[in-house]
């Protein structure tokens, strides 16, 4: 087995026996494994391996207990934690310049541009992006707009394309948050979706207009009909 270029090999191996036709008195006993990775040596499973068995699995435990625990305070931008399932996270960031990059089929020069604020939703698999009016921290009745982007659905789902998403299962809470952005901002934008233009005008013409602008016109968002209430449930 081979992970992160480490070879690993088959160094032992625990076989649980039981009485049959009951699940009680369990035996438990080591094997060996020899060259060809086959078990030999049985022996009852000693308290010393059984002690660091039990503190391995504590490991496993707390690295899955760590995804998404803040550093410290929760973050101001954190709108919601779900820790549910494989757990999500709502968050927003303020309006900004942000380095954009563009497939040269666009005939946009990638380069610094103003972004409006944005709502954020993610799970350790998918990304959710939306805009809103306004730089003050979004409340439940926030209504979202469209996010005046390429490569996003018209629900906000965001196509990552050839993208290999990898968020860790021990990520903090400020890890995941930036990870996922980077992951939106650090790829390249390439088309529309189904013919979804998200903004009142043409999205290649705004693009080249707000070359040396300082914000973003939120006067170009489009309300999608929902607000952010619809990201907490």
């Amino acid at each position: 087995m081979a992970t992160n270029e480490t070879l690993y090999h088959p160094a032992a191996a625990l076989v649980l026996f039981k009485p049959e036709g009951s699940d009680s008195g369990l035996y438990i006993e080591y094997y060996d494994m020899d060259e060809n990775g086959c078990p030999v040596n049985p022996r009852p499973l000693s308290e010393r391996e059984a002690q660091k068995l039990s503190k391995s699995l504590d490991t496993t435990a707390a690295v899955t207990k760590a995804f998404l625990t803040p550093e410290g305070l929760l973050p101001p931008y954190v709108l919601r934690i779900n820790p549910a399932n494989e757990g999500s996270v709502v968050w927003y960031t303020k309006a900004q310049k942000r380095m954009l990059y563009f497939r040269d089929s666009l005939g946009l020069a990638s380069r610094e541009l103003p972004v409006p604020a944005l709502v954020w939703y993610a799970d350790r698999h998918r990304l959710n992006v939306y805009a809103v009016r306004g730089n003050a921290k979004p409340r439940s009745g926030t209504p979202l707009c469209h996010a005046p982007f390429f490569n996003i659905y018209s629900n906000g789902n965001v196509c990552m394309g050839s993208v290999a998403v990898r968020i860790a299962k021990s990520a903090t809470l400020e890890k995941f948050t930036k990870a996922w952005e980077s992951y939106f901002f650090d790829s390249y934008f390439s088309h529309l979706i189904g013919g979804h233009n998200p903004i009142a005008g043409n999205l290649i013409s705004l693009y080249k207009e707000l070359a040396g602008a300082a914000q973003f016109p939120v006067s170009e968002l489009l309300p999608n009909g929902t607000t952010v209430k619809d990201l907490l449930r």
